[in-house]
């Protein structure tokens, strides 16, 4: 198939365009003028220089596509405007182009930050979208646009949770406190949640861009099981062969060192790894989502258990030196 793909310098976009060009799509990545290709380095791809952002450049990218993955976005931001501009417009944009250049189907790749936090029971597609954060928020807004194209491009969402995987930069500040033994036992009840391989969220990608039953329709991706950051932390503990030392954090102090972080990286002109956004995930009831339409209509089936896709990440940060 003609494919287009965005964000596939990215961690989860690498992984998808290995998966197409192995297959023998003809792929194509828009890329930042001045972004290196990155994960995309060795592949068989068509550069396209461009951004979301900009209308203007996406022609050259979805023309005649058969399938557009569109996986750019931002996780992080200073403002609400930042992540609705870029997570929200930005899938607007490239719907829009869609239409106005022949392509066919546009396959989402949204979050379950959109749906918003479980309550003692995992989230399904048919509940209303409850997101808590900016973030979650530019994510469902992404999620509604892209639905508001169904009666001009066939559209699909697939909803991630916490994605494992080789280098993997979002669980990483959590396995660099495991590198220093460190457990945090966060205040309050038991928060679980649900965690997916990279490989397994590519399955689930490439089956909403080839399955008619995907059409008009959103899915969560993730398998069974979950875990609380206690017990993964304990976990990746293990594999480093640390001895545990159990930190309790009150709920409040987690919450005051999110937004300290945030002004800090204001005022240094950086992002870190600790902000508000992820100290309320953590806070949150729990992250739990069903896999069970997935299974059911598109027969997804992950293949990586969580130890073992555990296992494989933290072998990778050992392998590139960074632990």
């Amino acid at each position: 198939m003609r494919v287009a793909l965005t964000g596939g310098n990215g961690f989860v976009g690498g992984f998808l365009a290995r998966a197409l060009t192995a297959r023998g799509d003809s792929v194509r990545c828009l890329l930042r003028s001045t972004s290196e290709p990155g994960a995309l380095e060795g592949l068989p791809f068509t550069r396209v220089d461009g951004d979301v952002t900009n209308p203007t450049s996406l022609s050259a990218l979805v023309k005649d596509c058969d399938v557009v993955f569109h996986l750019a976005g931002v996780r992080r931001g200073t403002s609400r405007d930042d992540f609705l501009r870029v997570n929200a417009e930005g899938t607007r944009h490239v719907a829009q182009a869609m239409v106005e250049h022949g392509a066919r189907r546009l396959v989402l790749c949204g979050s379950l930050a959109a749906a918003g936090p479980s309550r003692g029971q995992p989230k399904r597609e048919d509940e209303p979208l409850e997101p808590q954060e900016w973030y979650g928020e530019s994510k469902a807004e992404a999620e509604r646009l892209t639905l508001s194209y169904a009666d001009r491009l066939e559209v699909t969402v697939s909803r991630p949770c916490r994605i494992l995987g080789p280098l993997d930069k979002e669980n990483f500040t959590f396995v660099k406190l495991a590198a220093r033994g460190l457990v945090l036992k966060l205040g309050g009840p038991e928060r679980l949640l649900s965690f997916v391989d990279v490989e397994d969220v590519v399955q689930h990608l490439l089956l909403l861009g080839d399955r008619p039953e995907a059409k008009g329709q959103v899915f969560f991706c993730a398998t069974d099981e979950t875990r609380s950051v206690e017990a993964f932390l304990r976990e990746v503990v293990a594999l480093l062969g640390k001895s545990p030392t159990v930190l309790p954090v009150p709920q409040a102090v987690l919450l005051g060192l999110g937004k300290a972080a945030d002004l800090a990286s204001k005022v240094l002109g950086r992002k870190l790894p600790l902000n508000e956004k992820l100290a309320r995930q953590l806070l949150a009831p729990g992250w739990v989502c069903s896999p069970e339409k997935s299974k059911r209509l598109l027969g997804f089936a992950p293949t990586w258990a969580l130890s073992k896709s555990l296992e494989r990440s933290v072998a990778s940060y050992r392998a590139a030196g960074w632990l």
